[in-house]
């Protein structure tokens, strides 16, 4: 199917992304990648960093922001005083390279003022954090705060970086995987036109001649309004700044194995949505599905978004759609019952027979009222790659 590529590992799929970027005759200077939970998006972006590696004899190329840069930060909680409370850095991290040398204080400070009301003070010797509110020192933010406060420190590293300093010179790539964990959908906006801003300024970058130097950038996430913030501030035209060529990709794993399919998105930024239902129908399907609890959610999920692109508060909306009324209550109190439960989907349990006719019967009523054109995501021929040489120890 046209605008779908089927890759069998990580490798082959970093391949095209590199590509992409690359391509001297239609160059690209960034990528827009969603993809769900689940799907290998942190190991992707690690799997890019270690490509730049074998590329540059063990060098990167690739400053990156994913789950592993959140876990560079670690908390003392001071357990026999109970009160003097830090962030610890790890100092071993290339991440923090000439962390000392760049000021990044005034910098982080101007981010963190936009989503939170709490300071901070870096001690660069003993690489310790300290956050302040008010009167009250030492705190223990929360792990939203904290989450912003690593964004933004991220966010003031990469300004160095597009300013060209001597500790990050070698990156010519950017890698954001997922920098919104634990925020609400205020501040997730904001962070998207952000972020956006300075995406913007990567692709437009300049060296100290004058010439173009841009920064190369793979954006990927998992949070829906996150990623259509994205789409719509880095497609839109903007007075005196040049477009930013990109492309959008929908990424998919089907049935959990080491298949990875790409879709071209380009003009469908809501494409996951649709996707998501496909998704559903193949795993309702009774031969050859499967049907896990943690369904009833996805299904809910989408029937929200559905009202809510109809200008509707919730999905009684699209319930009040269907024409029998005893569905309704039932679809209704099924969706409400079935979709608040504490289903993890890294420990999936699977429905019963009953909720499982259930689900089928409203997602078939849901799907055939609303007409949706539902693709066939798995019907892509597989791209044949040559074999990828294994590097020496």
């Amino acid at each position: 199917m046209k605008g779908i590529r089927t890759y069998k590992s990580l490798r082959n799929l970093v391949k095209r992304l590199r590509d992409d970027l690359n391509n001297p005759t239609k160059p690209t200077q960034l990528i827009l990648l969603y993809a769900y939970n689940r799907t290998g998006k942190t190991r992707l972006s690690m799997e890019f960093k270690d490509e730049g590696k074998r590329k540059n004899n063990g060098n990167a190329d690739t400053l990156y922001f994913n789950a592993y840069t959140e876990d560079l930060f670690t908390w003392d909680n001071d357990l026999d005083g109970d009160s003097v409370r830090h962030l610890r850095l790890n100092p071993d991290s290339t991440f923090f390279n000439g962390l000392k040398d760049l000021a990044l204080d005034e910098t982080i400070a101007g981010y963190l003022s936009r989503y939170a009301d709490f300071d901070f003070d870096i001690d660069y010797e003993t690489w310790k954090i300290t956050f302040r509110k008010g009167v009250a020192e030492h705190i223990k933010i929360s792990r939203g705060e904290q989450n912003i406060f690593i964004w933004c420190l991220f966010m003031a590293i990469c300004e160095r970086m597009l300013d060209g300093h001597v500790s990050y010179q070698s990156n010519k790539y950017l890698y954001i995987d997922d920098p919104i964990s634990s925020l609400d959908d205020n501040n997730a906006i904001a962070v998207a036109c952000d972020l956006a801003q300075l995406l913007r300024r990567a692709a437009s970058r300049k060296d100290q001649n004058g010439a173009p130097a841009p920064i190369k950038v793979v954006f990927s996430s998992h949070h829906a309004l996150f990623f259509n913030v994205m789409c719509n501030e880095i497609g839109r035209a903007k007075e005196g700044e040049p477009r930013v060529t990109h492309k959008r990709y929908f990424l998919h794993r089907p049935n959990g194995d080491g298949v990875f399919i790409l879709r071209a998105t380009e003009d469908t930024p809501f494409f996951h949505h649709v996707a998501s239902l496909a998704e559903l129908q193949l795993a309702a399907d009774p031969n050859s599905g499967k049907l896990y609890t943690f369904h009833f959610n996805a299904l809910r999920s989408i029937m929200e978004k559905t009202a809510s692109f109809f200008g509707h508060a919730n999905i009684s909306f699209c319930l009040k759609a269907l024409n029998n009324e005893e569905d309704r209550a039932l679809y209704n109190r099924a969706l409400n019952l079935l979709s608040h439960g504490k289903y993890a989907i890294h420990e999936p349990t699977e429905m019963g027979e009953d909720n499982k006719e259930l689900f089928r019967r409203i997602l078939e009523d849901f799907t055939t009222k609303f007409e949706f054109d539902l693709p066939d995501i798995l019907a892509a021929a597989p791209v044949v790659a040559a074999p990828v040489p294994v590097p020496a120890p």
